[in-house]
């Protein structure tokens, strides 16, 4: 998997949220319309959406939370005060909550600040080639590397759907990447934003991540980490912080998933919703662009061209900027009782888990997979189709947590 922990070195992640039709023109070169799936990803939904609070209910509750989820976290033993003057670093077994309708991600406003975001690191996932060969009837020969390349500045004209995804785990603060994708049932006003599973959660060994936020454009000019120095809250994040309030991932990724991937990496995707640390519009109407989300799943021999968008942060890359990679995808399969994944040739790291993966169809961009998995030498990745259970677990978000 590719995610990274806050610490002294950063580490990978992959963010997407820039204007769409920059992510169009850099994807027509290459890429072209293509027709249905012969093969499903998923054969029925499992969906395993939390619930932070009631639907329905978001009346202001106590320490400014919604009503519902200050009684959710008492209902746990958790204090909001405490909570929020540190006693979210507690990952005691016992505390650590991992059921889907456990999670629990109060604002703590000013704690993601422009140093503790550069110190993240990336969170990982890596396989090793035996895995890889699990079933070579559906794996297709590895891929050649695809050298990243730096994204256009600025990226809010660029790539503006595309941003970082950080959060607290018991190695540290790490970082993903992430994508603004439309919200069917609240067009033009959505909050939503795609993950991978195990930018939220830890999958069977663990439980939920916490202080989940999410930055679009992060530092949208592209600057050094010199220049970076004194860095105000605005260079870093230029369209604020915006906090996960609920959040979905697979039961198959909760149950299955774990530090290689295992069972659960097809099917390694989340949805966020977020609000704002500061303000009041939505996502979508802030940052004046969101992607759509293809789940039709299209084979990866039907499809010419897919791009991988994200923020790498583990060596040679420092998580500063964003960079992006455009293959031919191929097959990929870790089991033969797993649905195939799409695999593509590319040279970023860790820190550019859970960035979207896009492609044209019909002259529109869609968000068609995410940066699961990849290699120790970093030559290529992995991401999961979007299938049935991806699209009712979005609809279930959508529907129930949308409009709030």
């Amino acid at each position: 998997m590719r995610s990274t922990p806050v610490s002294d070195a950063p580490r990978r992640g992959r963010r997407t949220a820039l204007v769409a039709a920059g992510l169009v023109a850099a994807l027509t070169l290459t890429a072209t319309a293509c027709g249905g799936s012969e093969d499903e990803a998923d054969t029925k939904p499992g969906g395993g959406t939390s619930q932070a609070a009631d639907a329905g209910d978001t009346g202001g509750g106590e320490g400014g939370l919604a009503a519902g989820l200050a009684d959710r976290l008492k209902e746990h033993g958790i204090d909001v005060d405490k909570w929020k003057d540190g006693g979210w670093k507690n990952w005691d077994e016992d505390k650590w909550l991992s059921e889907a309708k456990d999670f629990v991600n109060p604002v703590i406003e000013g704690l993601w600040q422009p140093d503790r975001m550069k110190s993240a690191k990336e969170a990982d996932k890596t396989v090793t080639t035996k895995d890889a060969a699990a079933d070579q009837g559906a794996t297709d020969p590895e891929p050649a590397p695809v050298e990243a390349v730096a994204e256009k500045k600025p990226y809010h004209e660029n790539a503006a759907p595309v941003g970082k995804v950080f959060f607290d785990s018991p190695e540290g603060s790490m970082v993903c990447s992430g994508t603004v994708i439309k919200d069917v049932n609240h067009p033009g006003k959505s909050n939503l934003v795609w993950t991978a599973g195990h930018c939220v959660h830890a999958g069977g060994s663990g439980g939920w991540y916490r202080n989940i936020a999410f930055v679009p454009s992060y530092n949208d000019y592209g600057k050094s980490e010199a220049e970076l120095a004194n860095a105000t809250a605005t260079e870093m994040a230029p369209y604020g912080t915006w906090w996960a309030d609920w959040a979905s991932t697979s039961n198959q990724w909760i149950q299955g998933g774990s530090e290689s991937g295992g069972d659960g990496a097809a099917y390694d995707y989340s949805v966020l919703h977020v609000k704002p640390e500061q303000g009041s519009k939505s996502l979508e109407e802030t940052v004046g662009a969101a992607l759509e989300v293809d789940f039709s799943a299209p084979s990866a021999t039907e499809v010419s061209s897919m791009g991988a968008w994200g923020y790498p942060a583990a060596a040679p890359y420092n998580g500063l900027e964003m960079f992006k990679c455009v293959d031919r995808p191929g097959r990929l399969s870790l089991s033969p009782s797993l649905p195939t994944m799409y695999r593509i040739g590319c040279t970023m790291t860790g820190g550019s888990s859970g960035g979207g993966w896009f492609r044209v169809v019909d002259g529109e961009t869609k968000l068609v997979s995410n940066t699961s998995i990849g290699p120790l030498e970093n030559t290529w990745l992995a991401g999961p189709q979007l299938g049935r259970a991806a699209e009712a677990l979005y609809q279930d978000m959508s529907k129930t947590y949308g409009g709030q």
